[in-house]
C-alpha cells in the first residue's frame, strides 16, 4: 500500500503578495529617513545666570558669534520630522574668551539636542546655552 502525503505549499500569488508588502514597508521606511533637514540657520537662547537674562541669537552655520564672553559657532543642525514633536540637533562649539589659552581650548565641542539638553550639556559658571530650532 502506498501512502499519500497531503502537503500544501501555499498559494503563490500569496507568496508574491507578502513578498510586495514587504518590499513596499522597506521602500516607506527608506523615504521617512529622508526627511531629515538640514538647516543653514542656528537659534540659540543663551541664559546670563548672573543677571537672570535670557536672549535669542540666530547664527549661520559655519560663522563665529561674539556674545560678551563667548565666542559661539554652529558646523552644523539638522531637523527631523518623524512625528509631533521633531528633534533638531546642531553641532556647537564654544571658547571662553576670557582664558589665556582661548584659541585652543573649547568650553564645549560636540552635538547638542532639543529635547534633551542634559545628553550633552554646556557647563559654564555665568551661561547657559540651549538648542531652540534649526531652519
Amino acid at each position: 500500500m502506498k501512502l499519500k502525503r497531503n502537503i500544501i505549499l501555499g498559494n503563490p500569488s500569496l507568496y508574491l503578495l507578502n513578498f510586495i508588502l514587504i518590499l513596499s514597508f522597506f521602500l516607506f521606511n527608506n523615504i521617512n529617513s529622508s526627511e531629515i533637514q538640514e538647516g543653514s540657520r542656528t537659534d540659540l537662547k543663551i541664559l546670563d545666570k548672573i543677571s537672570s537674562k535670557n536672549e535669542l541669537i540666530k547664527l549661520q552655520n559655519g560663522n563665529e558669534f561674539v556674545y560678551k564672553d563667548l565666542a559661539i559657532k554652529s558646523m552644523k543642525c539638522t531637523n527631523s520630522e518623524f512625528d509631533d514633536n521633531p528633534e533638531i540637533k546642531a553641532y556647537i562649539q564654544v571658547r571662553d574668551l576670557t582664558q589665556e589659552a582661548r584659541d585652543n581650548v573649547f568650553v564645549f565641542n560636540g552635538w547638542m539636542f532639543s529635547s534633551s539638553p542634559s545628553i550633552a550639556p554646556f557647563d559654564h559658571p555665568v551661561y547657559d546655552i540651549w538648542l531652540v530650532s534649526c531652519y
